[in-house]
């Protein structure tokens, strides 16, 4: 996505070859600028989002945010409002280390995050999981863990909980796809929070 704005011939990795994503990087923030520029002549608010940082894209979440971080010494604002982090192919206590570390930097620019925590069946973005379908459910334990990690950072978060859902053809370990959604089991959720 971010790499197509800014165009093929840059590549995806510096100088030192290394994956910086540099063209991703560029891309987004190329992509972030224009549209600020552009809503301010249509008058327009605008919202921009990145979707879906996984651990191998990590440096593009670096520069993205490094952007935010100019953007916001200059205007006072971030060039993005929100970023997500979707590290549910890690262990809970490394994902959620992570979205502190990055969450305790974005909330001084009154930035929001979305996270990842619980499988999602499928593929998406090169990321596989066909594992057992129990595995798709996040708990209200490992909910709790996040919100109690991130509100005492910033209550600007949401958290994106598996309930079942999957990308694409979900093939269990069994050959077959007996997933069902559970969306209910997100207000349990919530009640176990409360």
């Amino acid at each position: 996505g971010a790499w197509f704005f800014a165009g093929k011939g840059i590549p995806n990795a510096g100088a030192d070859k290394k994956k910086t994503l540099e063209g991703s990087v560029l891309g987004a923030v190329a992509a972030a600028l224009h549209t600020r520029t552009m809503a301010k002549f249509y008058g327009v608010p605008v919202v921009m989002h990145s979707d879906h940082c996984a651990k191998k894209l990590l440096p593009w979440f670096d520069g993205m945010l490094k952007a935010d971080e100019e953007y916001f010494a200059a205007t006072g604002v971030p060039l993005f409002s929100s970023h997500m982090l979707d590290l549910s192919e890690e262990k809970d206590d490394e994902n959620i280390a992570t979205c502190v570390r990055y969450f305790t930097r974005m909330a001084k620019m009154g930035m929001f995050l979305e996270m990842e925590i619980g499988k999602t069946g499928g593929e998406e973005d090169g990321v596989k999981h066909e594992g057992a379908i129990e595995e798709l459910f996040t708990s209200s334990e490992q909910v709790w863990r996040v919100h109690e990690a991130l509100s005492a950072i910033s209550p600007n978060f949401s958290i994106a909980a598996a309930f079942g859902n999957f990308h694409g053809v979900y093939k269990a370990p069994d050959g077959a796809n007996k997933v069902k959604l559970a969306p209910e089991i997100l207000g349990k959720h919530q009640k176990y929070i409360k």
